[in-house]
C-alpha cells in the first residue's frame, strides 16, 4: 500500500522532471520509510540531482505520506 501511495505520488512530480528530460524510477521503499529513487534521463547526470531529490521529490514526498522517512538515490 505505501509502495502504491509513493507511484502515486511521483507521478505528481513526473511531469517536471520530463519537461528539463529526466524522470524518475521507483526502486524500493524499506520497513522504516526510505524510498531509494533513480533519476532517470537527463536528471541521472544532472549536478543538481542530489538537491533534486532531497528538496524537491523527498519534501514533496513527506508532504504528501507521512510515513516517508528520506529518499535516497540509487
Amino acid at each position: 500500500m505505501l509502495e502504491e501511495k509513493i507511484k502515486v505520488a511521483l507521478n505528481d512530480v513526473r511531469p517536471s522532471l520530463q519537461a528539463d528530460g529526466g524522470d524518475v524510477e521507483f526502486v524500493s521503499v524499506s520497513s522504516d520509510g526510505t524510498v531509494s529513487l533513480k533519476l532517470t534521463g537527463a536528471c541521472g547526470s544532472c549536478p543538481h540531482a542530489q538537491m533534486t531529490l532531497k528538496n524537491g521529490i523527498e519534501n514533496y514526498l513527506k508532504q504528501q505520506i507521512p510515513e516517508v522517512s528520506a529518499v535516497l538515490g540509487v
